[in-house]
């Protein structure tokens, strides 16, 4: 598994809510294809973008924005995160 939790924050449901997108926290040795191709399996849904950053606190942090046919909101729900 290279998706470890998704990221609870106010800028992380934000994200959800404004662009579609929703934020995990993921392993560091992950690829942008990689947690592309789980998210699309665990949840079922179509990806359109993956962007990845690292934060100062050292974890790897994946936003992916789903195609507009799925809604990050519906995800967000089943995780219970709103």
């Amino acid at each position: 598994m290279k998706i470890e939790y998704p990221l609870l924050s106010e800028k992380a449901v934000g994200a959800i809510e404004k662009e579609n997108k929703i934020v995990f926290i993921v392993r560091k040795d992950s690829t942008k294809q990689e947690i592309k191709e789980e998210v699309e399996r665990l949840y079922k849904v179509k990806v359109a973008d993956v962007n990845t950053m690292i934060s100062i606190k050292g974890k790897k942090k994946a936003y992916v924005k789903l195609t507009p046919e799925f809604k990050a909101t519906d995800i967000a729900t089943k995780l219970k995160i709103i």
